[in-house]
This record gives C-alpha cells, structure tokens and sequence, in this order.
C-alpha cells in the first residue's frame, strides 16, 4: 500500500487554474517546519496556493483567511482598518503569524497586522489548526498561519503588469518580474493601492477614512550544487491608514504604518538521510498615529535564527530537530519599563510512518529571558483504515508570552493618583487541546473532512476590568492578571467535490468558546466569536470565461464578555468572474457584498468630549463593493 497516493494532489479541490478542475495542493510546509506530502500531515490544514488567490480574486488576507474552517475575521471598518483573527475560537494574540517563516507580530501587543499585507505579493497561505507550541514555541495556540512571498520559476522571464479599479474611489496598480532557470529563480514585486474609504463608525461627525498601501516583495535563490542552494526573501508595506478618533463628535486620527520582514537561508544536503537548513531574519512593525491628544509611537523590531535537520533513518522513521533564537526590541513614545527580551529554543520531532499506523510525537523546551522555562509537547496517531480513508487522534500543550505591553506599559499618573496597566510576574498562557479527524476520499471527485476537537485555556491574560467590570473599590482595574480561563468545544466539516460541472468547495464549523473563570460571568461566550461559520465556493470554466460564487454566513457573537453587547449574525453573497481575453490579457470582475447586506463585526464605546458620558457605536463595513482589473503577462 503505498500512503503517498492517499490525498494526492489531483484527487480534488482548492483551486481551479487553466483545467476545469479544481485540485488541493500536495504539500504543506507549515505544520512541521519542512517540506511534506499533505498524505503525511496530521495536523489540520488549509492551504491557497496563487491559482486559489487568482481565483477567488479576495480583496485583503483576511478577506482570503474566512474561508478557513473555524477562523474568523472581525474588522474595525474597512480596508486597512485594526482586524482580528480568531482561530478556533482563541484571541488574535493566540495564533502565530508567519512570512517565509519569520514572526511578524509587533512585540508590544503580540497581534499581526495581517490588514497590511498586500495580496498581490503573495505566493501561498498555509494555516495550520491547533496547538503547535511543540514545534514553533509561544503564540500558537489557536495555530499558525503561513504566508509565503510570490517565487520565480524555471520557465524563463515573465513580467506582469495590473491595474483596479472599485468602490470607494479604490485604485491598485502593481508590476512585477518573475522567471528564472534551473540555477536561479527571482521574483521582484511593487505595488501601491490606494482607497477613498467610507465613514467607519456610526459615531456623529465620522468622515470618510482614507487607506494607502505601497509594496515591494523579492525572491532570489541560487543552486551552488546538487547539495547547496541559498536564498533571501523580503516583503515591505509602508503606508498611511485614516480612522476616527473615539470621541463624540467623531474626531481624526491616522496611523503611518511600516510593516517588513527579511528572511535569508541555506538549504544544505548534507549526506543523502541528513538535510540541514540554516534561516537568518529580521522583521518590523512601525505604527506612529496622530490624534487630538498628539498620539504615540510603537515600533517593534525582532531578530531571529532557526537551524533545522531533518534525518531520514530509515524509510519509516524519521527525526526533526531544530534550535531557534529570536530577541525583540520595542522602541515607543511611552516609557517602558524594559524593551528588550530574548528567547532561545530546542525541539525534536519524531515521525513514524506504516502501513496501517502512523506517528508523531514532539517536544520542545523554551528559555526565555523574562518568565524563564516552558516545556511543551504534542503526540498524535493516524490509523490509516483505507486506502480511502483514516482517523487521527491528536493531543498537544501550547503557550503564549505576556506581551511588553502586559509586562511594562508604563503606569499613568494625574493629580497624585496612578492606573497600573502592566504586570511583569504574568505567567503564560497555556493551553491543552484533544483532536479527533476522521478523512475520507468518498469518490474520485469527492473528498471529505471532519474534526472534533477541545481546547482548555489557561492562566489567560486578561484586565480585572474586563472579567469583573470597573466595580467600585477595585484598585487595580486596568492591571492584568493570570485569572481567566476558557473551554473550547468545536467541530469542522469540509467538502470538496464536483456537483454537474461545477466545483464546490464548502466548509462547516461550530466553534463554542466559554469562558470558566467563575463569577458572574462563568458560562458566558467569549468575545467575538461566532458559534456557526459557514464557507461555500463555487466555480466554473466556460473555455475563456470562469465565473464564481462565494457565500459567507456567520451566526451571532457578542462583544463584551458578559454578553450584553449582541453583535447580529450575516450572510454575505459574492460573484466574480474572469476573461482570458488573450494568452497574454486576463480581466477580471469580482462584487462582494452583492445584496449590500448593512452587517459589522466590531462595537466600540467612546466617550463623549464634554460630558464624559459613554457614547456606544458600531463600525462599519463598505456596503455593496465591486473591483474591476485588468492583468497584462507579456510573452518573451
């Protein structure tokens, strides 16, 4: 029985290129930091490679990231605009990002500006779900997110021009370079968009909020040999983000933004069972606003090396191991108490792969500089009952690091009185899930896959305010404690098939996240996240012309833990459709929000400027939205 032809790639469905197919991608890079068969991976995943990006034509990474079982986007309003993600049910803060392998959350408040990356410099995204803390160390709880920058191939030199235009006065033109040979491959990307923007909140006075994004990415490798080849990739956003200033009337703030990150490695092949990698790389968030009190500025900087082997034993055993050094750096208008930190990390990995049964287990220990030692682990077993289908059953502890902003945001002082908005003995996060999936490949054209799964949370980081509400007599509202805990429950489906020429790619999930803290508010939902989340995308090729469908439709939430501040369910309609018009010209037109449903995902409260009286709004999202473009790949 040979393994590697169970969840072959052109078995099904994630994208749909020239073929009228669609097929899922055959490896997944993420889950276990090198290169795999998608056959061999046992942790939950989804991955969009270019031809899905080209397809489904999303506006943003997050718009992209919905599709994911179990995932949810809520934005502030808008393009640009602060977005959470919260993936199984855990915060923004609780899954880790990645670019080429590089963390890019800012250091100050642990959440990625995933708003900020522009598609068009993107090759793949890889998204892991469930605790991975074994092999990637804090932050991935929920799981962890991959972006991958746009690579060149061996099949010569082809530039690439495209200009949009949409709703909202939005305009967005890039060009590029991609090609290469055998030896050398080289991709070289700039763009810059550019939006009107809309009202984002529902606060008196609110204008409309401007967005600009310039882009670059850059992807160069080189074989030396048959054993060595190097490389370095980059991308960089930089740009201005206009937003209302809570106060009502509303007033105007704006944040400049910088957000890179550089990777360079070394692929080395050292004996035919031991390949070693060596990644050297630096990332940055920049974020500087500009608001009625003068604003602020928070910039983070972190530097990081990962050295990983893989050993081949033999044609069923294999190992993993991996050392990782990362130190950040936080340079801010506020006065810290401390501004840098290192973390320094060891792993092993062992796979076990048979006929009928296959392994893995992990473990990792992490030294950092602030809290001291963390030990985590994951084991999973995968009974392969089929050649058409298998059950995994999966167990793993994951963890989060306190934040600089948790640790030291400076106290604020005023007449002789002082909030403390820091803690520096905050412990981690830590967090334990059990994970049962069932895989089955119910036809040639038809794939299906389900998991249930727990998450227990633990010594959560959270404002005493936020679990208790500012009672009177607390004397440390904004102070934040290791006191909250959490239960997840969730389940996903996901089905990929052919229905009458068509392909569907359609996805479940239930995701009940409680919080178990005690007190009045045990039981109650946590922030933001929808218990129901369904994904359905539909495709077709008519020669030249593919045309599509996307429906979106999340149930309830709430926007305060203790469940006062509904936040109403939507469902959200999308068409697109696209024309080869020549080898050389593509156009494309996409509509969301077709039925121009009035929805939002966020709610604030201000305060009013005379009177101090709280001042509740929600934020806003774009109406009915369209994009036309225009693609041109010249032929040399």
């Amino acid at each position: 029985m040979n393994r590697q032809s169970f969840l072959i790639p052109a078995l099904l469905a994630t994208g749909m290129a020239q073929a009228n197919t669609l097929e899922l991608a055959d490896t997944v890079i993420t889950a276990s930091r090198v290169e795999q068969p998608r056959s061999q991976v046992q942790s939950a995943n989804s991955v969009f490679t270019r031809d899905d990006i080209e397809r489904l034509q999303p506006q943003d990474v997050p718009a992209l990231l919905e599709r994911v079982p179990g995932l949810h986007i809520a934005r502030n309003g808008g393009a640009g605009s602060l977005t959470g993600v919260f993936l199984r049910g855990t915060s923004s803060a609780q899954t880790l990002v990645l670019v080429d392998g590089q963390r890019i959350s800012g250091s100050s408040s642990g959440v990625a500006s995933l708003e900020f990356l522009n598609i068009e410099h993107i090759e793949r995204v890889e998204v892991v779900r469930g605790g991975r803390s074994a092999i990637y160390g804090s932050d991935a709880i929920g799981g962890v997110i991959q972006i991958f920058t746009r690579q060149g191939d061996n099949q010569g030199w082809q530039p690439r021009l495209a200009v949009g235009l949409g709703t909202h006065g939005r305009v967005e033109r890039s060009l590029g370079l991609s090609g290469g040979n055998t030896e050398t491959r080289l991709d070289l990307g700039l763009s810059l968009d550019e939006h009107d923007g809309f009202k984002r909140t529902t606060l008196p006075g609110s204008n409309d909020s401007q967005y600009r994004n310039k882009a670059a990415n850059l992807s160069l490798s080189h074989r030396f040999s048959e054993r060595l080849r190097m490389g370095v990739t980059g991308l960089h956003q930089s740009g201005d983000s206009e937003y209302d200033f809570t106060l009502s009337p509303a007033a105007f703030a704006e944040a400049e933004f910088g957000l890179s990150s550089v990777n360079s490695f070394a692929d080395l092949q050292l004996t035919e069972r031991w390949a070693s990698r060596l990644e050297l790389g630096h990332s940055e968030e920049r974020r500087m606003t500009t608001d009625p009190f003068g604003g602020s500025v928070f910039n983070s900087y972190r530097d990081q090396a990962n050295w990983l082997n893989t050993l081949d034993l033999n044609p069923n055993h294999s190992l993993l191991l991996g050392a990782e050094w990362y130190e950040d750096r936080l340079n801010s208008s506020n006065e810290f108490t401390r501004t840098t930190r290192s973390n320094r990390a060891g792993f092993i990995q062992h796979r076990f792969s048979g006929t009928r049964f296959s392994t893995e287990v992990g473990v990792r220990h992490d030294r950092n500089q602030q809290f001291g030692s963390e030990n985590t682990w994951n084991a999973a077993g995968t009974w392969h009952l089929s050649l058409e289908q298998e059950l995994v059953l999966s167990y793993s502890q994951a963890f989060r690091a306190p934040t600089f902003n948790d640790l030291y945001f400076p106290d604020s002082c005023f007449m002789g009185s002082c909030t403390i908005f820091a803690n520096p003995d905050l412990k981690p996060e830590t967090a334990r899930s059990y994970e049962l999936q069932w895989r089955a490949q119910l036809s040639p054209a038809t794939r299906l896959e389900t998991s249930v799964y727990r998450i227990n949370l633990r010594d959560a980081i959270v404002t005493n305010n936020a679990l208790d509400g500012n009672q009177a007599g607390n004397p440390d509202p904004f102070r934040p404690d290791n006191i909250d805990k959490a239960r997840i429950h969730g389940a996903e489906v996901s089905l990929f098939t052919q229905l009458l020429g068509w392909n569907l790619n359609t996805s479940y999930a239930l995701v009940d996240a409680r919080n178990q803290s005690g007190g009045g508010n045990d039981g109650n939902r946590l922030a933001r996240r929808p218990m129901n989340n369904l994904s359905v995308d539909i495709d077709r090729r008519f020669g030249s012309i593919s045309v599509g469908a996307s429906w979106l439709a999340k149930s309830h939430s709430y926007d305060d833990l203790n469940n006062d501040n509904r936040i109403p369910g939507y469902a959200l309609l999308g068409l697109r459709s696209s024309w080869q018009a020549s080898d050389e010209l593509r156009l494309n037109l996409v509509v969301d929000n077709l039925l121009d449903r009035d929805y939002y995902q966020a709610r604030g409260s201000a305060f009013d400027a005379i009177t101090f009286d709280p001042v509740p709004f929600r934020y806003r999202e774009g109406g009915r939205m369209f994009m036309l473009s225009a693609h041109w790949t010249p032929m040399f």
